[in-house]
């Protein structure tokens, strides 16, 4: 493998961390750049990853992704050191029992896991496609549920469960869409339902008895970021290592068409940039 330039966010523990300790591994000429919101364990997890795969080319990147100040900061900082990008896995996720309202008073889980990445990967996109052939890879849930634009924070009836399936839902959506815009780039955008209910901090959190290992689940990312077979996949959903379907508003135009525009506002981004 050639040495390559690789994103992991939310790399600090479980899935994630796991991931970045074997895509050190795997490629050993590899600078694998980790984020974390907490900065001792930011620190701590990129001692320990040098220390167990002897890559001295682990950097962490600090941000809290419910705030989309520090996410733009964050991408600021890694494209002042890195113009190319080979892989990112958009990993970072908040739970269903993550506090209601993220720095930026947005409902947590929409931020963390949909505009958080959102604005990440648009950021991230000129070095990712200098890349090219590179892969971004979205981490979703087999738990979904339909967005209601009227009540895209939940606001009523609030329910960490539901807010939780509507934010993963918005993950696919803009995987879908974001993979027909790349289409002729060599830039392949996939989505995964990584485990159901695998020994995670989040599971745990969630009060919920863990079902599988976390390291089946870094299986899991690692499969859609490396397979060969995936050389040429794009825009696809995998439960787990198998291509499958999402619920039936992700493939609605319109519904992803009025995610986007929910995107672009909250984010700050704007139609020009994209």
């Amino acid at each position: 493998m050639h040495p390559q330039t690789i994103l992991i966010t939310g790399a600090t523990e479980g899935i994630g961390k796991l991931a970045a300790i074997d895509l050190a591994k795997k490629n050993s000429n590899a600078t694998i750049l980790i984020h974390g919101r907490n900065k001792n364990k930011l620190d701590k997890s990129v001692a320990e990853i040098k220390a167990a795969t002897n890559n001295l080319r682990i950097e962490g990147y600090l941000a809290d992704f419910s705030s989309m100040e520090e996410v733009r900061s964050m991408a600021k900082e890694i494209l002042s050191k890195h113009d190319s990008i080979d892989l990112l896995i958009n990993n970072a996720g908040a739970g269903f029992a993550a506090p209601r309202y993220g720095k930026d008073k947005t409902e947590t889980r929409f931020a963390v896991n949909y505009l958080a990445p959102f604005l990440l990967t648009y950021l991230l996109l000129p070095a990712i496609k200098k890349a090219a052939p590179a892969r971004i890879v979205n981490v979703a849930s087999g738990g979904q549920s339909p967005i209601h634009f009227d009540d895209i924070m939940c606001e009523e009836n609030f329910n960490g469960v539901t807010a939780y399936t509507r934010s993963k839902l918005a993950i696919i959506m803009f995987t879908i869409d974001l993979a027909e815009e790349l289409k002729s780039s060599g830039i392949t955008v996939n989505s995964l339902h990584p485990g159901t209910y695998l020994d995670t901090g989040m599971v745990r959190e969630s009060g919920i008895k863990p079902l599988g290992t976390a390291q089946s689940g870094a299986d899991a990312e690692l499969y859609l970021a490396l397979s060969p077979e995936l050389n040429n996949v794009t825009g696809k959903y995998f439960n787990v290592m198998k291509e499958s379907k999402a619920i039936a508003q992700a493939y609605d135009a319109d519904s992803r068409k009025k995610l986007k525009e929910v995107g672009l506002k909250l984010t700050g981004l704007n139609d020009d940039f994209v």
